[in-house]
């Protein structure tokens, strides 16, 4: 997920899947889905998409549509948003940094951390969490994560229909959502506290108005949020094995929900359409 992808507001697809869902079959555990998801992230070798998003600024929402193309082993990223803003990035290229179009004055191309402020203003995720980059993490936490009981509350909910394909329901739920207060006792980078947290960056950075890619100094003490969500839904088509809704919701209602469709797994991409001369690019 990224921000380069907010999702429409009229994206309310999760109305009919809150209405009363079939029963889960039994066929299929919650355990299952899980493994079977993660498999699925984590086996992907290239991914197109579109993917529309809704994402909570302030107390404002702001929606976007982007097509997406990915490749992993080593990762490569092309964005475009429906403002005809271009995003390119390459792992290894470019002094690390991302190929930026604005598509307005000047209209030049533009060499951006995609781990900066610039990058990352008013963004819930980066360029190089695009399509399923924090899912993952989610379900399973990372490796310094101090508390797992949010990802303990998953529970495979029934089946839905999202846009006429046959969907999987996995709910979490976790009233026990809150900031907490955490005081550094070494310098560290806010991605290393969202990690122990499990709460993404972008809700650190808010709350504490601190800036992407910050180190907070030793002693300092910041409000942060002690899981992802007070509940999150995945939709999951069953064929592919891999999200088409996510929607969480936190102590402020709906922070942010992603709708994918034109999804196609692990379908070639010539390398030439990682580049900046490819056709119809304007970089």
């Amino acid at each position: 997920m990224n921000s380069f992808f907010r999702l429409s507001a009229a994206a309310a697809v999760l109305v009919s899947v809150s209405a009363a869902a079939p029963a889960p079959s039994e066929k299929l555990t919650t355990d299952q889905l899980i493994t079977n998801l993660s498999s699925a992230i984590n086996n992907l070798k290239t991914l197109r998409c579109t993917v529309r998003a809704k994402e909570r600024i302030g107390n404002t929402y702001q929606p976007a549509q982007t097509v997406m193309k990915m490749a992993f082993n080593p990762y490569k990223v092309y964005l475009r948003n429906q403002k005809g803003v271009e995003v390119l990035w390459v792992t290894g290229q470019n002094n690390g940094d991302a190929m930026v179009y604005p598509n307005s004055f000047p209209y030049v191309t533009l060499n951006l951390d995609p781990l900066g402020s610039l990058m990352r203003k008013n963004q819930h995720h980066s360029a190089l969490d695009a399509g399923y980059g924090t899912i993952a993490e989610m379900l399973h936490g990372s490796k310094t994560r101090l508390d797992h009981s949010f990802e303990k509350t998953f529970r495979y909910d029934g089946d839905t229909t999202i846009a006429g394909r046959q969907a999987y329901i996995l709910r979490a739920s976790y009233p026990q959502f809150r900031y907490v207060a955490y005081k550094t006792t070494k310098p560290e980078t806010v991605t290393a506290i969202s990690d122990k947290f499990g709460c993404g960056e972008y809700r650190i950075l808010e709350r504490n108005d601190l800036s992407a890619g910050a180190t907070v100094p030793a002693g300092r003490t910041l409000q942060v949020p002690n899981a992802y969500g007070r509940r999150v839904v995945l939709c999951i088509d069953q064929k592919m094995m891999l999200p088409l809704v996510v929607q969480v919701h936190d102590d402020k209602g709906l922070y942010e929900k992603f709708e994918f469709s034109d999804v196609i797994p692990n379908q070639p991409i010539p390398a030439a359409e990682f580049t900046k001369d490819f056709k119809g690019y304007k970089f």
